[in-house]
């Protein structure tokens, strides 16, 4: 058991029905809950972060690498550390109507984030993939983004499930900042 924690229902005012969990407060992630920074529609000019972001330097768009035709940003509301993005410039929703050029990039930059990602971090594996629309899950789903996940050995441990806490060990400046640096080089 991790300190402090027992099986027994721990009194804690002010949080509803006792129960065994702690809380970690994670008031930020309110923002993405309330669909903050989400369009207000389809098109490119309804406040689209994907269409916005490369305007920004790289430090504060949290972006990673610049392609011709795609970038890799870091996720603002990671699963892992180091959970980064491909995303294509133009404002496109479905991966059919990538263009050649584009789906090329977009699967070079993927292993090039693969690639960075061992090298700075040690990764053991990675979740790849993309939802398509929002009943698949897409959080944008009016401009296709891929999303590359790292993993390692034992990262779902006990800490969610006993703990009911997920740890994020460095602040996405920092791993912007260490995924550039270990980025390979073109």
């Amino acid at each position: 058991m991790l300190h402090h924690m027992t099986s027994e229902p721990e009194q804690q005012i002010g949080v509803g029905t006792q129960d065994a969990f702690q809380r970690l407060w994670t008031p930020h992630r309110m923002a993405y809950i309330q669909g903050e920074n989400k369009p207000t529609g389809p098109g490119a000019d309804d406040g689209c972060p994907f269409c916005s972001i490369p305007a920004k330097s790289d430090e504060d768009g949290l972006i990673v690498r610049r392609g011709e035709q795609v970038y890799a940003v870091l996720n603002l509301y990671p699963y892992n550390g180091g959970h980064l993005m491909v995303v294509p410039y133009r404002h496109v929703a479905d991966y059919t109507d990538l263009t050649d050029p584009e789906t090329a990039e977009l699967g070079e930059l993927t292993k090039q984030a693969m690639s960075a990602l061992r090298t700075a971090s040690g990764a053991h594996g990675f979740n790849i993939g993309m939802n398509q629309g929002t009943v698949a899950g897409a959080g944008i789903a009016a401009h296709l983004h891929q999303h590359i996940v790292p993993r390692w050995g034992g990262d779902t441990n006990f800490m969610p499930v006993v703990g009911h806490t997920k740890v994020l060990p460095q602040l996405l400046a920092d791993t912007r900042k260490m995924l550039a640096e270990a980025w390979p080089s073109q």
